[in-house]
């Protein structure tokens, strides 16, 4: 790319005479106007852009203005910027793979005669995909969404609906929302969405908002399109053409909606689904219920690393990343990726992948053997979209023929499985393998295409037809032939005649403009003049030598190319032919498809989990209702995969009324974060079916993972980091179940210590006797560890747990351990971390003064593990746990107290009143606590 970027000096001359460019002006400024629309015309050998849309691609791509001209002069001069054919495929592939914020258009014509030939989305690729594609497989399956919100006093009902335009699939449904839209992003997310439809009347109320921050943070494009297209009506009669089989069902799953049916509608006229025939009884249609994965939002997407990203060091940086392993050409990589957005909740469909990973991890011949044969498998998924959408060549045809005879030796291969497993590898896999590939089936594909196609060809790189296929292509391959045989014995007859030899001295060639012809060298031209104007007719003498022919080569060669253009004709409808018949096999290769790319993904599984440096083990997978979350010796897989850590693995164990409530503290870049979020991870591989980097794992399945890790401003929709942090937090409060898998890390850090230290309390507080979900809340206020005291009574399961350190005593160097260990720890270690990052000294002795002023610190407070065992302690505290659980009680009871004043029916004496009687009772019990006494 950087190529092209500074290739701007040898752009494309755009040269239009005064006419064309006062008609395609005319044109321009007739065309709608759509901030998110990028338009080229295709001028044949370059294309132009014009408007604002050359002044973002001459900054965006050139990084330079000099590279825009003008057409037109005054006030109707018009800015531009030609691209060349590699410049033009190169915006093609930022702007709809990822960029994904704008549409792009390509016109062709002339003059002020322009028309739309091709559009593309973030979520059609369609039209684009020849240079999409053409270098590099399809990385992911894009789909649009369209969303009618329904807004009431209590939340909103959604109605919603996809298509996958590359696997020509629908799917519909409709839910309650919280006004955050919580429900709609999990779906987004576990979708795959990369644009979504919604209508522009109901978008500019101020509920819709938060729906637009939900698309924003999901990368999601939005299509503004009016209410009017929202619409139901004739929707089941639309849908009788484009979806295969009965109407009835179709019928009854829209009938079971009230807002659903209107997005379908918008849906089915944006995409245009209907204008291309071959949609006709090619896609199908289903139920997506929400509630049928575990929910991920975009936050816990970023915070676990699930997806790759720009900025990765190197592709172990992301799970996906990690654990794509896949060997077919793109089928399993996006499998992967669907599987990752959708981790299974069914307890048998996870142990069911997990045999099936189990079985090829203990058998690695079996394994290596199965990922050979994979690796010669084509995009079978791409290929039958493009034969169905009528573009398809014979060279399509013989990738599908290729991947269908390897399928003996992958059966072959399975067959020799012989362990635990084996009747679930012959129900999931050989059963339907032997279905596939039987007489009706692909056999009688890959008969068709033996008998049609020359094969032997192949190696010349050429497709064609069998001359044997069809008795009219035969003969007019034979009497090819026979010319050519003329046509050389001519060359022989000619070359005696002249005294010159063959194909060294006089040459046969074809040439477009005169057919077959002899050439000589100028050299030898002298030597045969007279032969030659006599005998010959001369068509051109230039440096490569002189061309002549004669009326018997000329009327062979007219025969030649007559019967040529014959055969290329007949070849060209038996091509059409071959390709409407292997049309009619594109649900067995679509079952086919499914069932290689789901092997792909699982062997991927057991290669990553058999050749890790530490071994990955099975989990033990339990429901939501029952067991605990114990991780034994866990490890963070995409830490562990980098090629300069030392990993040190940590256990993990979540138990229901025991530790199911984990406060963990701990110095800085002690290794906090890492742990929480491996804990994350490992839960959603596990669910997902593959193996988890542990020692030992039981899991009892999570229905969400909710996280709010690290800071991060968004600036562009004026949210600060404190806001975005509070936002996130809210999402899991509102969103949150006893069967989700919540991780917190620093919250409350993003204001002043007093108010984040009572909003992580009474968050603490809420997950925990409202909510009584698995949490990890990693944190610096170590005063939250005396909910595990002040709770202690109670069935709460709240446990401390720190990252360890130690502290040289002499040189007061700080090391980090890595190993989180019971109990708590109160101090967070940050002034060292300062002189880590070398600090002038007199800051950090600033810091250390400051620091123990403010937190009542001993000069003596860093010591040696020795002093600390006579010192009794590190910190001077200024209440013991007891008496601040007992205190924070207290003033709870006053708090709710107040609030619970009848302000609406006292008058002004008699609320003061009752504020100074429950103010003097607080005083009284602050007589025995000293934490109550600091406030008061």
């Amino acid at each position: 790319m950087e190529g092209d970027l500074q290739d701007h000096n040898k752009l494309p001359e755009l040269k239009l005479d005064a006419k064309q460019a006062q008609g395609f002006l005319t044109f321009f400024k007739k065309l709608p106007n759509d901030t998110k629309a990028v338009r080229f015309f295709d001028r044949r050998d370059y294309y132009t852009s014009h408007g604002e849309n050359a002044s973002f691609i001459a900054n965006t791509y050139y990084h330079t203005t000099t590279v825009l001209k003008q057409i037109g002069n005054g006030l109707d001069a018009l800015s531009s910027v030609s691209v060349s054919k590699n410049m033009f495929e190169t915006i093609v592939r930022d702007l709809l793979l990822e960029r994904t914020n704008h549409s792009l258009e390509l016109y062709e014509g002339s003059g002020s005669n322009w028309r739309l030939v091709k559009r593309g989305t973030p979520g059609s690729l369609n039209s684009f995909e020849d240079i999409l594609f053409s270098r590099n497989e399809m990385q992911d399956s894009p789909v649009i969404v369209a969303v009618f919100p329904n807004f009431r006093e209590t939340g909103c009902t959604v109605g919603l609906s996809y298509v996958d335009l590359a696997k020509r699939v629908l799917g519909i449904t409709e839910f309650l929302d919280d006004m955050r839209f919580t429900n709609v992003e999990s779906a987004l997310v576990s979708l795959g969405c990369k644009e979504c439809v919604l209508p522009t009347e109901i978008i500019k109320l101020s509920e819709c908002k938060p729906l637009y921050d939900v698309m924003s943070k999901c990368g999601v494009m939005v299509t503004e399109r009016k209410k009017a297209e929202f619409k139901g009506r004739d929707l089941t009669q639309d849908l009788g053409r484009l979806i295969k089989g009965s109407n009835e069902p179709v019928r009854d799953l829209v009938s079971g909606f009230e807002y659903a049916p209107m997005a379908l509608g918008a849906l089915l006229s944006y995409t245009e689904l209907l204008s291309d025939e071959n949609n006709y009884g090619n896609y199908t249609i289903g139920l997506y219920n929400i509630n049928s994965y575990m929910r991920l939002d975009s936050a816990a997407m970023r915070a676990l690393n699930v997806m790759e990203s720009k900025t990765d060091a190197n592709k172990n940086f992301s799970l996906f990343g990690l654990m794509n392993r896949t060997c077919t050409a793109g089928m399993g990589r996006r499998l992967l990726h669907m599987w990752l957005k959708q981790p299974l909740l069914d307890v048998n469909e996870i142990n069911a992948r997990l045999d099936l990973v189990q079985a090829f991890v203990e058998d690695t011949a079996i394994r290596q053997d199965l990922r050979q044969h994979l690796k010669r498998i084509c995009d079978i998924e791409r290929m039958i979209r493009i034969i169905e959408k009528g573009r398809a060549s014979l060279l399509h045809i013989v990738k599908l023929y290729q991947s269908s005879i390897r399928l003996p030796y992958i059966k072959s291969a399975m067959e020799r499985y012989d362990g635990q497993f084996a009747s679930l590898i012959n129900e999931r896999y050989m059963d339907r393998f032997n279905d596939l590939t039987n007489d009706d089936h692909l056999s009688k594909f890959i008969g068709l295409v033996e008998v049609s196609v020359d094969l032997d060809q192949l190696e010349n790189g050429e497709y064609m037809i069998s001359p044997g296929y069809d008795s009219q292509l035969s003969d007019l391959k034979n009497e090819q032939e026979s010319l050519e045989q003329q046509i050389q014995d001519l060359h022989k007859k000619t070359a005696d005649d002249l005294d010159l030899a063959v194909d060294k001295t006089l040459k046969m060639d074809k040439v477009s403009q005169f057919g077959h012809v002899f050439r000589i060298t100028k050299k030898e031209e002298p030597k045969v003049r007279k032969k030659l104007n006599t005998h010959f007719i001369i068509l051109e003498t230039r440096k490569d030598g002189v061309k002549f022919t004669n009326t018997k080569l000329k009327k062979l060669g007219d025969q030649y190319q007559k019967v040529l253009d014959e055969y290329k004709t007949c070849q060209k409808d038996l091509v059409a032919r071959v390709v409407a018949t292997a049309a009619t096999f594109s649900e067995v290769f679509e079952d086919l498809a499914k069932l290689l790319s789901e092997l792909d993904v699982l062997l991927s599984f057991a290669d990553l989990a058999a050749s890790s440096p530490t071994p990955y083990t099975r989990p033990d997978i339990t429901p939501s209702d029952t067991g605990d979350i114990i991780l034994e010796g866990s490890r963070h897989p995409c830490v562990e995969a980098q090629d300069w850590v030392n990993f040190i693995p940590n256990d993990c164990r979540l138990v229901r009324g025991e530790s199911w409530f984990q406060i963990i503290t701990g110095p800085n870049m002690g290794g906090k974060s890492t742990f929480i979020r491996q804990v994350g991870v490992n839960i959603l591989m596990a669910q997902v079916g593959s193996f988890v980097p542990c020692d030992k794992a039981t899991i009892s399945i999570r229905d969400c993972i909710f996280a709010r890790v690290g800071a991060g401003d968004c600036q562009l929709r004026g949210v600060s980091t404190f806001m975005q942090e509070m936002l996130e937090t809210a999402s899991i409060l509102k969103g949150a179940t006893d069967k989700s898998l919540i991780i917190i890390d620093e919250l409350g850090r993003g204001t002043s210590t007093y108010d984040g230290f009572g909003l992580a309390w009474a968050i603490c507080e809420h997950l925990v006797e409202v909510i009584k979900a698995p949490t990890l809340f990693a944190t610096h206020f170590h005063e939250l560890t005396a909910l595990a005291n002040e709770n202690s009574g109670k069935t709460s399961g709240i446990a401390n747990y720190h990252v360890s350190a130690h502290i040289d005593s002499s040189s007061r160097k700080l090391t980090m351990l890595y190993k989180v260990e019971e109990g708590a720890c109160d101090q967070s270690f940050g002034i060292h971390v300062a002189e880590f990052a070398n600090f002038p000294e007199s800051v950090v002795s600033l810091a250390r003064e400051k620091a123990a002023e403010l937190e009542d610190f001993s000069p003596l407070s860093v010591v040696s593990n020795e002093a600390e065992q006579e010192a009794g302690c590190k910190r001077k505290k200024p209440c013991e746990p007891d008496d601040m659980a007992l205190g924070a009680t207290r003033a709870r009871q006053f708090l709710k107290d107040i609030s619970a004043l009848p302000l609406d029916k006292i008058d002004l004496k008699q609320a003061l009143q009752e504020v100074k009687r429950l103010k003097t009772g607080l005083q009284d019990d602050a007589g025995n606590c000293k934490w109550l006494q600091q406030y008061l």
